[in-house]
């Protein structure tokens, strides 16, 4: 009895999709990309209509006769890789390798019929549906993809070579990559070129009696913010303020309320993977895959345990925020759960077709299911476990009390400040808490447990501590820092940031020491050369405009053609440049 062939990507994807399909299916896997542009040649048509050459990759033949020879005998083929642009090629290149030689087009009397099939979790009711309402392949999608690989491989393949005369051979350039080497090296020359300044800090240890004995700091003279430059400014200060009487001004009392975050996106688990789990973006999203593709639960075989994990919406389906609520109510108390779900908003241009990195049922608690899994993937689960039930939690509640204090010389007058906060209610910080920036490890150390203080208390003081400081230059980039500054820019996707991280690494254009990225000799120099002759096609917000671009080819607002012949167009005049003064 003939089956219906199902073509996903990996092994693993295969196996837990198999026992969701039942007899009448069979599921292979095509181990990735099939078809790519030649490695020998450029394979793209510059002169004609950007007429692309694909070609089986060297190394995939016997995986593609393989599924020919599955597709010959199959009842329908269902073209199954991931949700996204990638996957939509993947799919588009199957569907013309395998309607080749003999096997027939869709819908061609007696041929083969072709459906593209796309979840968003690898679940029993997920699979399921999708395959109740197959598609046809997105011709926008895959040209946005397409257009993104030829992009690539113009700038790849033409500018390279430059490389190889004017530093050595072997050299590459990457038309996103090289804009991530240039902001980590403009930085580096802004750590390079920083004067560091001078400044003094002032704290007052104060007591209201015996107990209670607190830090205020200096803020200024009366009620002028004072800056203090150098040690000779402080000495005056602490002269002064040694014989003056301490009372208190002023009480400011708020309540301030924190809101959860959203479920996770790919560059916010990344960012988080990092600084929580101090793992690498690479490792992070190389666990994420073995997760979304199916882990073995014993008894319970193959599953997904999260839905897909290149994505940059948040959004969540109504069947997953009907499941948390549940789980909050129930484990947390009434008190900790909303009136009504927490509504977040996807930045622009976000796919909203994806949803949100979350558990595929919640129910699945990170402790219940740890024997089962590495101690990387339960520590990237609970991670992404506890984000998402966070995330339709109530806000944590704060009293926030802020002290101004006077410090009184005769007719001179200091004013310090100290700001406490108490956690009233833990709302969502039950669960998780984002990760910071150091900026904001340092505003939180600022707050102190306050002693119960009234307005015009007299103060004792016990010791002051003028303290020097000298400014810091911009921080070098880490991994999570390198994500959130591509993101914000708006350079690249999703799915580009952990290549365009490893890529660079390599190349060894950047090296990482104290987890900080530094710039390499070769790096400075590829860097400077590339920007001086094609500064616009390097230039960070052209890239993220190109980013633009692909959006509406996959909007089908944009033909892709035309955003190649645009490009091109500016790309041809700086590569003409180049060559003609590279080798002076």
């Amino acid at each position: 009895m003939p089956k219906s062939l199902v073509i996903v990507e990996s092994p693993t994807k295969a196996k837990t999709i198999n026992k969701y399909l039942g007899k009448d299916y069979e599921v292979e896997a095509s181990l990735g990309h099939i078809k790519d542009l030649p490695k020998s040649q450029l394979g793209v048509d510059l002169e004609g209509d950007f007429t692309t050459e694909y070609v089986v990759i060297p190394g995939k033949e016997k995986v593609v006769a393989k599924l020919k020879k599955m597709a010959k005998g199959a009842l329908a083929v269902y073209l199954a890789p991931d949700p996204d642009r990638e996957g939509e090629a993947i799919a588009a290149h199957l569907e013309e390798e395998l309607s080749e030689n003999g096997v027939g087009k869709k819908k061609k009397k007696g041929g083969i019929e072709f459906h593209r099939v796309t979840f968003n979790e690898i679940t029993k009711k997920a699979v399921q549906e999708a395959f109740l309402h197959p598609r046809d392949i997105d011709r926008n999608l895959v040209d946005a993809q397409q257009t993104r690989r030829v992009l690539d491989r113009i700038v790849g393949y033409q500018v390279s070579p430059l490389l190889w005369d004017k530093v050595r051979r072997g050299l590459s350039a990457g038309r996103v990559q090289t804009v991530a080497l240039r902001l980590i090296v403009e930085r580096e020359r802004e750590v390079k070129a920083f004067e560091k300044k001078e400044y003094w800090t002032i704290d007052a240890h104060l007591a209201p009696g015996k107990t209670g004995a607190f830090d205020a700091r200096f803020v200024g003279r009366g009620d002028e913010k004072t800056e203090v430059p150098n040690e000779e400014e402080s000495k005056k200060i602490t002269s002064a303020l040694e014989q003056a009487q301490w009372s208190v001004r002023d009480i400011e009392k708020k309540e301030r309320r924190r809101s959860a975050a959203p479920p996770f996106t790919t560059s916010k688990l990344q960012q988080d993977g990092s600084r929580k789990l101090r793992f690498s973006v690479k490792r992070v999203m190389m666990i994420a895959q073995r997760l979304y593709e199916g882990v073995e639960l014993g008894d319970e075989g193959s599953v997904g345990l999260i839905t897909y994990m290149r994505t940059d919406s948040v959004r969540v389906s109504p069947d997953a925020l009907t499941e948390v609520r549940e789980l909050v109510g129930a484990t947390y108390g009434i008190d900790f759960l909303p009136e009504k779900p927490n509504e977040y908003k996807s930045r622009k241009a976000a796919q909203e077709a994806h949803e949100a990195i979350r558990p595929s049922s919640v129910a699945r608690h990170p402790d219940e299911i740890k024997k089962y899994l590495q101690e990387d993937e339960y520590k990237v689960y609970k991670l992404i476990w506890q984000r998402f039930v966070a995330s339709q939690m109530m806000p944590a509640v704060f009293d926030q009390t802020s002290v101004d204090i006077e410090a009184r010389n005769g007719v001179e007058s200091f004013t310090f400040r100290v700001t406490g906060s108490v956690l009233k209610f833990e709302g969502f910080l039950k669960v998780y808490e984002e990760s910071k920036d150091a900026k904001d490890e340092e505003d939180e150390a600022l707050k102190h447990k306050l002693p119960a203080l009234e307005v015009g208390q007299k103060l004792t003081l016990r010791e002051l501590k003028p303290e020097q400081h000298f400014t810091e230059p911009p921080p070098r980039f880490n991994e999570a820092s390198l994500v959130k500054e591509l993101e914000e820019r708006g350079i690249g996707r999703p799915s580009t940031y952990s290549t365009i991280i490893s890529t660079i690494q390599e190349r060894q254009y950047v090296q990482k020491i104290g987890g900080k990225f530094i710039p390499t000799e070769t790096g400075l120099v590829v860097t400077d050369l590339l920007v001086k002759n094609f500064e616009e096609i390097f230039d960070p917000a052209y890239t993220a405009r190109l980013e633009e671009e692909l959006d509406e080819i996959e909007e089908g607002k944009e033909k892709w053609t035309d955003a190649l012949g645009e490009f091109y167009k500016k790309f041809e005049k700086d590569l003409r440049y180049a060559e003609s003064t590279w080798r002076t």
